[in-house]
């Protein structure tokens, strides 16, 4: 049998706050029950008991011997109840499971999360690379880190930026085919991912509409990481955000030709269950990460600003 049959848990809730106060309505008012309920509540422990707890006078209410006796056991009880309580919550605050789509896992959270985890020691990170959306309902993720347009909805959605991007390659590869100066001069080259809409849409704000990528099909790479990693051997130019890569560029191992960086309507998410907005390590979590990618945003993307970032979202 269920303990909850056996034992009438939330009659004894209601009998040590009615011992305690001396009073079934101060009772009610600090339980959020009526007077009525309160006095079915304690009328329903002493049935199963088969005993008197109180004894009703006028103007109060006194604690039978019974009621005497059992007070020191059950006030015990509730306390351990509320450790073991207390002691879940500490558990489950202990790991913030996030899942993150590949590149910014791999090429800005894992590089930063060390500065959240020192000001948050209490917290162990589980950071898990997905490329298919999140499924709170099945995914045990706390937090997911998501790619596109946005918002969704039934989810609480944070945008964390659209970041701006560029073609970039290894220098050698430029100087091979007498160096880049014009943005025609690129489709000399293999592009990496040409199927991606940011390239067309970089080409189309760098002044050349529509060109014919369709030959371009020897590195159809999807994610990011993929396309940096092929730039940066050599294999061709890649379309990447500037934040990904900004020690490559600084180091010279990637050259950005151009000094057109280009964003568009797809950006990078933290999003998480609404009901869960405010359990301590998400919350602590999403405010460190939005001053986070903001900072190092002005760090590594050409005239960044937050106001310019905060004008985009409204």
């Amino acid at each position: 049998m269920k303990l909850s049959r056996k034992v009438p848990l939330n009659a004894l809730r209601v009998f040590e706050a009615v011992a305690r106060h001396g009073s079934f309505s101060r009772a009610g008012e600090e339980l959020g029950m009526t007077q009525t309920a309160v006095s079915y509540q304690i009328r329903l422990l002493e049935d199963h008991l088969g005993e008197q707890l109180f004894l009703r006078q006028p103007r109060r209410i006194l604690n039978t011997e019974i009621a005497e006796r059992m007070l020191p056991h059950l006030r015990s009880g509730l306390e351990k109840i509320g450790d073991a309580m207390l002691a879940a919550g500490e558990a489950t605050s202990e790991t913030l499971e996030i899942h993150s789509s590949p590149t910014f896992a791999s090429h800005w959270l894992a590089r930063n999360l060390g500065s959240f985890q020192l000001a948050h020691p209490g917290v162990a990170v589980r950071l898990k690379r997905v490329s298919k959306i999140t499924d709170f309902s099945r995914d045990p993720a706390d937090i997911a880190i998501r790619w596109g347009v946005g918002p969704w909805p039934d989810i609480d959605c944070h945008l964390l930026g659209r970041f701006t991007y560029a073609p970039m390659l290894s220098p050698g590869l430029a100087d091979g085919v007498g160096g880049i100066s014009r943005p025609e001069d690129l489709l000399n080259l293999p592009i990496i991912g040409a199927q991606q809409s940011s390239w067309q849409r970089w080409f189309s704000t760098a002044g050349l509409e529509n060109p014919d990528l369709s030959a371009h099909t020897r590195y159809d790479y999807i994610e990011q990481d993929l396309c940096g990693n092929a730039a940066l051997a050599g294999q061709g130019v890649a379309i990447l955000n500037h934040i990904y890569y900004p020690d490559e560029l600084a180091s010279g191992r990637l050259v950005a030709p151009f000094n057109h960086p280009c964003s568009d309507e797809i950006g990078i998410w933290l999003v998480h269950p609404q009901y869960r907005r405010n359990t301590p390590r998400i919350r602590a979590f999403r405010e460190w990460i939005v001053k986070a990618v903001a900072s190092d945003r002005a760090r590594t993307e050409p005239g960044f600003t937050e106001t310019a970032e905060h004008d985009s979202r409204e």
